[in-house]
């Protein structure tokens, strides 16, 4: 049956996605050149160090030489359809690669032959199979010097399971690979095809009570009367073939076209996403049906920004048909917008089309209600369906960011918001507490990578520094103060006098501002103005620079004259006397102590918490995490954690994370206290 021609419409069954995840520099990228070229897409093959790929089509990340983002591509072989989604490898950019698996039926977790399986490969297999997806293991680089593929293959096994069985075998010294399902006849480089032949069929007659008696029986099982059966362990995971390949010699790039095509599913094969219809505890749960013939839903997994293509939104079609010039909702928007162009991708470049069915990935351009995770739709019925939540990591690696000219504030809020767009582990927000714009990352990596993108693609240049620590002051005894304001400039002149006290409050009190003047000593149109001088010393603070909190004050006598007397006078008389009575009610600083969730390796626990004492943290409780993670949580200083994800990738060798969140405010040690106050009084100076 000959291929489509790249613009046609692929049937359902006809179509294939996987997603190619794994570490960095396992070779997926160029694994995906290879597939393209072997396909007839393009006449050559680009290369990464050439920076020529279909894929890493951003420069940025050619300059790198690794993927940054996530690519979608398209081929076609033996009639079939095949998207194919390249995505990167560093932690780093997890908000790229988690969201390839919402939009694929199998995810193929490459591993380099030469370094074996990496932190990334194990988290992503994971991650697949909390998804319920069908799991294929590629080992590329077969060809690479010195790799032993048996003992590679027995590493496979021992970390994701004894259902992890090669489909084929490298063969003539890597040069080529051998079929093992279909074929049981001849030899390998491993040995025996025939044992390698037995031990699949073996494990996909499992899932059938029927095929396990016929199979004792006749002691053989056509290979080409499984597919039921093979594609049923599939879903359950009880198999997880293993293919061998090679992108830089081709070995095994053919075979691995015809694995994809013959053995992984089609939409209608696959365990179907999990949906839900409604919101928050009501919601129920819910299957798409992957039939051309019902109302439409279709789930965006990627946004992209172009600064001159505007707002593109990629998205999978799980049920119905996606027309050029119909009409969708975005979740539950009111108003349609009408796609006037649908495209399938290739890298950089569109190829439009009439129509995408159930599997297909297409993307529309320039609608602005597109967000990453909605669910596009034709039916008014449908407007409360989502798709179950991506375990996302939590972005914590701060950075305070700004213009470098004056009056950009605007623009950088505009091109933040098109990069968050992007990248659902980035965030930004607006930290009131110490006026400053942070956005937060997954990393310093991420982070600088975000700014690169706004120097090249944006034009837009910033000053960056770490964020500040949200400290606090307040006082832990009662104390009295008093100012008398007094001004004479020749015409009217200002007066206003204020006693008060002020006291501690529980923590988190706040403030309470009260009036306890008798016999009009302050007139009543002035104690407003007192107040505001107080608060004037609760917003900058009174020994450290930073707000007042937990404390109330009484204004309880005062002095006015009947013409000098003026709001401004009481102001600064109010202001003043609450300085005075703050710097002798024991005065203290307050820093915000978060609680901390680590998952880490259970050899690096030691390391963990040992440091978390060091940075003075205490920790609260361990408990088990996924196979071979413990999950730490405590409480430690904000302050102790600048830079902690580097430590924490030190102990754990790339393999923690953490996620915090506020707990409450306690005092700083004096030796901290001294050093903020002894800064606060130096910038004064200045």
């Amino acid at each position: 049956m000959p291929s489509p021609a790249p613009g046609a419409l692929a049937g359902t069954t006809s179509i294939r996605t996987l997603a190619l995840v794994g570490a960095s520099a396992g070779g997926k990228t160029s694994l995906a050149e290879a597939l393209l070229h072997r396909a007839g897409m393009f006449g050559a093959a680009g290369s990464v160090e050439r920076g020529s790929t279909v894929s890493d089509h951003d420069a940025l990340e050619r300059r790198m030489g690794h993927s940054l983002q996530s690519s979608v591509l398209h081929l076609h072989h033996a009639g079939t359809r095949i998207h194919l989604i390249d995505t990167p490898g560093g932690a780093d950019f997890l908000g790229q690669s988690l969201p390839a698996l919402e939009a694929v039926e199998t995810a193929a977790v490459v591993i380099n032959a030469a370094t074996g399986i990496e932190p990334m490969a194990v988290r992503m297999m994971d991650q697949a199979a909390a998804r319920h997806l069908d799991r294929l293991v590629i080992v590329n680089k077969i060809d690479a010097p010195g790799v032993d593929l048996p003992a590679l293959l027995a590493q496979i096994q021992a970390t994701f399971g004894r259902e992890c069985l090669p489909v084929n075998l490298p063969d003539a010294g890597a040069s080529q690979v051998v079929d093992c399902f279909f074929n049981r006849d001849g030899h390998s480089d491993f040995g025996s095809v025939d044992a390698a032949h037995r031990a699949l069929v073996e494990q996909v007659v499992e899932v059938d009570g029927d095929l396990v008696e016929r199979y004792l029986n006749d002691g053989d099982v056509d290979p080409r009367a499984l597919h039921a059966p093979l594609e049923q362990a599939l879903r359950e995971g009880h198999l997880i073939p293993v293919c061998f390949v090679s992108a830089r010699s081709g070995a095994g790039v053919a075979e691995l076209l015809d694995i994809v095509v013959q053995l992984l599913p089609n939409p209608q094969e696959a365990n179907p996403p999990d949906f839900l219809r409604g919101e928050g505890a009501a919601a129920e749960p819910m299957h798409a049906v992957p039939d051309p013939a019902q109302h439409v839903l279709a789930h965006v997994f990627k946004i992209t920004v172009d600064p001159y293509v505007g707002k593109m939104g990629v998205f999978r079609v799980h049920q119905g048909t996606v027309r050029q010039n119909g009409l969708l909702y975005v979740g539950d928007g009111r108003k349609p917008f009408k796609v006037a162009h649908l495209y399938l991708l290739q890298g950089k470049d569109h190829v439009e089309v009439a129509q995408a069915v159930p599997g297909d990935i297409v993307a529309v351009a320039k609608i602005d209600e597109l967000h990453f995770d909605a669910v596009l739709h034709d039916a008014a019925e449908d407007d409360h369906i989502h798709l179950a939540p991506l375990d996302l990591p939590v972005p914590v690696h701060g950075l305070a960011i700004g213009p470098k000219r004056h009056g950009d504030e605007q623009r950088l809020w505009e091109i933040l918001a098109k990069l968050v767009d992007e990248d659902p582990c980035l965030r930004v927000e607006h930290v009131g507490a110490t006026n400053e714009t942070v956005v937060y990352g997954l990393g310093e990596l991420h982070l600088r990578v975000l700014l690169e993108r706004m120097r090249e693609t944006y034009k837009f240049e910033v000053q960056t520094a770490p964020p500040r620590i949200a400290y606090r002051e307040t006082v832990t005894a009662p104390a009295e103060g008093h100012h008398r304001h007094k001004k004479q400039t020749g015409g009217a002149g200002q007066f206003g006098e204020v006693f008060l006290r002020i006291e501690p409050l529980p923590r988190g009190g706040g403030f309470e501002f009260v009036d306890a003047v008798k016999g009009g000593t302050i007139p009543g149109q002035f104690i407003p103005a007192v107040e505001k001088g107080v608060r004037e010393v609760l917003a900058s603070g009174a020994i450290a620079g930073y707000p007042v909190v937990d404390v109330r004050v009484v204004v309880h006598d005062g002095k006015h004259h009947s013409v000098d007397s003026k709001e401004i006078a009481f102001v600064t008389a109010g202001r003043k006397a609450f300085l005075t009575a703050m710097r002798e009610a024991r005065p203290i600083v307050l820093e915000p102590i978060v609680h901390v969730e680590i998952t880490a390796p259970d050899g690096a626990m030691g390391d963990i918490t040992g440091d978390l004492s060091a940075r003075r943290g205490l920790v609260s409780g361990t408990a088990n995490g996924a196979a071979g993670q413990m999950i730490v949580r405590g409480q430690v200083p904000m302050s102790e954690l600048a830079s902690y994800q580097s430590r924490l990738n030190a102990m754990t060798s790339g393999q923690g994370r953490y996620t915090i969140e506020l707990s409450h405010y306690e005092a700083v040690p004096p030796s901290v206290q001294a050093q903020l106050v002894g800064e606060h009084q130096v910038r004064d100076d200045d």
